[in-house]
């Protein structure tokens, strides 16, 4: 049986924004709505495998005096019942009844066997079941769902209970990361954080009544149009009013000013009383209230604020330390109520990737006659062969990329990208694999998923054919990787992770270097400068050179290391793009036109070092080693390192 997960979620920001965003559909001058959410460290661990009806069983012991074992059989009409019921395995048969609807799916036996997270506590155990169900679906007969289609499916099939669950809820099926989630009518955005410092939550179940049926009920009769002042308050106060303060914690998330987010949620709580807790008697929340004040807290928090739907449910706050964090804890279990840890742990920011591969292969001719050079064959560690670009995509997943764009050189080189990332093999190949392979055969199809193509229509240079990825990178960071380059780390860290950790403790244009003999520096980018550590691997550089001179590089482009004596570097392969690289290729294709050179090739490294003249460029020094696979050498010795 396969394992699976599925934490609960937190809104730490925008808790009812996502309903009220909704709205837009009817009337347009509502503003969009926008929430913080995480998934928790608790949740649902479960066992699945295929069944002939759809089943849920429990052993376990946090389920005991709730439970008892499920059936029903995979007939449309049946689930559709159950989820009508409002009986405890409703969110379940909804679900399931929307994957046998849209996609024709035998049944399944989900067996809970631990589940830790606390029911009707504001913490969405509900959508949690529902989004557990969705992948179990999707995981065992192979649907090939991104996390948002599971996300989809287990919001509308929680619709068909008697449940009305917000947008946000299903934020779980992101694991237990911090993403931005926007609601503008029916479109979602979700969008992983930047954490600069680690944040100590604790949120705690109040013990308490609530009843979110009522608040959800009276809150709605705001929307879609305001008929008084008070209405008019609440929307503004889920509207403009929560988006500013969301963008403030946004901010404060990426600059780790932990105290400022802690006074922030405090400030949230305050406009949600003043603005929205009228429009609800079920709002009073004595005991929400009562906690969030307690003398005998204030000294371990920064902040604090209530939780979902708010009302006398769940309460949160931001502890100033590990240590306080856990006295809080417990405190709170030593008052009645039941407390839980959730400490966020910094993230990437850098989530998206670009490979070009449109070059011909020169080098290697007359082999890229009948084959391109990024699907050469290459034997890896793990005993598989697979070609150049798997190798570097895997690596880029591994790294934490969600979203890769491709520049491919033609329309027929995507539909061959398309055939085999997106392609499944046909039932007779796949007879063939053994069970290793039949699995990794998921694994290609989900890298398909990250994958967007552009194309360079037009050959001017590698600088041209990066600029055709500025739609694709928007105003982020952008990792850069060579498509005719893989690397091996010589750490557990990839060397695209080494590279993306120290672009995030500088936030500037980072390049990842290695040093190179003398004698071949005419053959590279090179750069130098002085090292801003003792370990010499962080370097402020100082200038680049396009292929320079031995006579050049020796004079003007030495790096001294800790015996005093001068080393070369060369650029790694790998860059990590700022929005002004963008910006400058853009003026240098318009130079070029003002100045009717349409025909100028655009280079990538003539608007790095105008990017690091104004505004500094970090080199570092990757602990791995690169192969080129354009170079003949470089692929003989793939195959001896591999």
């Amino acid at each position: 049986m396969k394992q699976l997960f599925v934490p609960g979620r937190l809104c730490l920001f925008g808790e009812h924004s996502d309903w009220a965003g909704h709205y837009r559909t009817m009337n347009a001058d509502i503003v969009a709505g926008a929430a913080i959410v995480t998934g928790i460290e608790q949740g649902i661990y479960a066992e699945i495998e295929k069944s002939p009806v759809f089943k849920l069983t429990s052993d376990a012991p946090e389920m005991e005096g709730l439970w008892h074992d499920f059936s029903c059989r995979m007939q449309e009409q049946d689930l559709k019942h159950v989820a009508r019921s409002g009986s405890f395995f409703c969110y379940c048969a909804g679900v399931a009844s929307y994957m046998l609807e849209w996609y024709n799916v035998g049944g399944v036996h989900i067996h809970i066997k631990k589940m830790t997270l606390p029911i009707k506590s504001g913490l969405s155990s509900s959508a949690a079941i529902c989004v557990l169900v969705a992948r179990a679906f999707n995981i065992l007969y192979k649907l090939n769902l991104n996390t948002l289609g599971e996300m989809n499916i287990a919001y509308l099939g929680e619709l068909r209970t008697q449940s009305r669950c917000g947008r946000l809820d299903q934020a779980c099926a992101f694991g237990v990361k911090p993403s931005l989630m926007t609601f503008d009518g029916d479109e979602i955005d979700v969008k992983a954080l930047n954490i600069k410092k680690h944040l100590y939550w604790v949120f705690a179940d109040l013990c308490a009544d609530k009843n979110t049926i009522q608040i959800l009920s009276d809150l709605n009769r705001a929307y879609p149009f305001a008929s008084n002042d008070k209405e008019k308050r609440e929307q503004a106060a889920l509207g403009e009013k929560n988006r500013e303060i969301v963008d403030r914690a946004v901010r404060y998330m990426a600059d780790g000013n932990v105290e400022a987010l802690g006074k922030l949620m405090t400030e949230a709580e305050r406009l949600f009383n003043e603005e929205i807790a009228p429009m609800s008697k079920a709002l009073t929340a004595p005991k929400l209230r009562y906690v969030l004040t307690d003398p005998n807290i204030q000294h371990l928090i920064y902040g604090g604020k209530g939780v979902g739907s708010h009302g006398d449910g769940s309460v949160q706050f931001l502890a100033r330390d590990e240590a306080s964090q856990q006295e809080l804890v417990d405190y709170l279990n030593s008052n009645g109520m039941m407390a839980y840890k959730l400490t966020i742990c910094p993230v990437h920011t850098v989530h998206k990737a670009i490979v070009p591969v449109a070059g011909f292969g020169t080098r290697l001719y007359p082999a890229t006659r009948c084959m391109k050079k990024d699907f050469f064959p290459i034997p890896c560690k793990d005993g598989m062969i697979k070609p150049v670009i798997l190798v570097i995509l895997e690596e880029l997943v591994e790294s934490g990329i969600d979203e890769i764009c491709l520049v491919l050189g033609s329309e027929e080189e995507r539909e061959m990208y398309r055939a085999y990332f997106e392609t499944p093999l046909p039932a007779d190949h796949q007879s063939k694999l053994s069970q290793h392979n039949l699995e990794y055969e998921n694994t290609i199809l989900n890298i398909g998923k990250r994958l967007r193509y552009v194309i360079q229509n037009e050959k001017r240079g590698f600088g041209h054919a990066v600029y055709q990825t500025r739609d694709f990178a928007g105003n982020e960071p952008v990792l850069l990787m060579l498509g005719d380059t893989i690397y091996r780390s010589d750490t557990s860290k990839t060397c695209a992770l080494q590279l993306i950790e120290n672009y995030e403790r500088h936030n500037k244009l980072t390049l990842a270097i290695h040093s190179i003999p003398l004698a071949e520096v005419s053959r590279y980018g090179m750069l130098c400068g002085v090292w801003e550590d003792k370990s010499r691997t962080i370097m402020n550089v100082s200038e680049m050179a396009e292929k320079p001179t031995v006579g050049y590089a020796e004079e003007f482009l030495g790096v001294e290391n800790e015996s005093g004596e001068k080393e070369y570097y060369s650029v790694f392969g790998q860059y990590i793009l700022t929005p002004e690289v963008y910006e400058q290729l853009a003026a240098d294709i318009l130079e070029a036109y003002e100045n009717k050179d349409d025909g100028r090739e655009i280079e990538l490294t003539t608007a790095l070092e105008t990017v690091r003249k104004n505004y500094g460029m970090v080199g570092v020094k990757i602990d791995g080693q690169m192969f080129d696979m354009g170079n003949p050498e470089a692929l003989k010795n793939v195959y001896r390192n591999f």
